[in-house]
């Protein structure tokens, strides 16, 4: 069974459809603001990218010159378990 073309989600009239709902939904006057304000978000988010890429080189680098090699812990003996009492009979021992 031979296989179709993928569909075309948006050819030329579906561009102009969306436009066209676009316009209808925001209005002329709002189109303008909607784009300043997209194109304003899109810096902020560079800017941001580029201070977080900054930051991980320099911030590694100085944490770890900053902080002194960590002493090996002591050896800690596990806590003790208290004994298990058994319900079926009472008697309280460790179980095996």
């Amino acid at each position: 069974m031979p296989f179709s073309p993928p569909a075309e989600i948006f050819g030329v009239d579906g561009i102009i459809i969306l436009v066209v709902v676009v316009l209808v939904l925001f209005g002329s006057t709002q189109i303008p603001k909607l784009a300043r304000s997209l194109g304003s978000a899109q810096k902020e988010f560079k800017k941001g990218l580029d201070e977080g890429a900054s930051d991980d080189g320099a911030g590694t680098k100085s944490l770890a010159e900053a902080s002194p090699p960590a002493a090996p812990p002591a050896a800690v003996s596990p806590p003790a378990q208290p004994p298990v009492q058994s319900i079926v009979d009472g008697t309280t021992g460790t179980s095996s």
